[in-house]
């Protein structure tokens, strides 16, 4: 007798909601997060290529997508880790050639006034091209919203440890203007 890899183990059950903006979305992760649930119990829809990959098809409306237990999903990426990685962007090339620059000089033999302008220019230099990285880090995650709202809306997944966080997180949803809401139960395959 053969075993079927796609034989259900166990369901899970999770709220899910669509979202028109993601300021909404965010306050509702906030929201949720201080109601005790965990980072890792939230997810949202992978971006197109992903689920085109893993679904061999994309879809029209993430209406359409919702229920379906193989969507791929990930972590939603707030404003302030945005802006975190937008700094980190600008701020590790400059860093890197300011400090390569002014070790230079100063091991070749250079003043130290040398080895500050030097510093200076590179460090110029190293923000420019990582403020261009930062830009396309910018660009990548607008696109991936306005994308996704396109197509009806930012979906939420939340997972529930137990029955008595269902009313909860419909609750928290609908609170920051969530539509489509509902409890929803994912076949966990092997």
């Amino acid at each position: 007798m053969s075993i079927n890899p796609l034989e259900k183990l166990e369901t899970v059950h999770e709220a899910v909601g669509v979202f028109k903006d993601a300021k909404s979305l965010q306050a509702a992760l906030d929201d949720l997060q201080s109601h005790g649930f965990m980072r890792q119990e939230l997810s949202v829809l992978s971006n197109e290529q992903t689920v085109y990959e893993k679904l061999g098809h994309l879809y029209k409306r993430v209406q359409d997508v919702e229920d379906d237990p193989r969507v791929p999903r990930t972590i939603f990426i707030p404003n302030e880790t945005m802006g975190e990685a937008i700094g980190t962007a600008i701020g590790l090339p400059l860093y890197v050639a300011a400090t390569t620059a002014a070790g230079v000089v100063i091991a070749s033999g250079g003043t130290l006034l040398t080895a500050i302008s030097g510093a200076l220019a590179a460090g110029v230099g190293g923000a420019s091209i990582g403020s261009i990285f930062a830009a396309f880090i910018a660009k990548h995650h607008a696109e991936y919203i306005e994308n996704q709202i396109e197509h009806g809306g930012l979906l939420l997944w939340v997972h529930l440890r137990s029955s008595h966080m269902e009313e909860s997180a419909q609750d928290i949803l609908r609170k920051h203007s969530a539509h489509d809401v509902h409890i929803h139960e994912i076949p966990l395959y092997e």
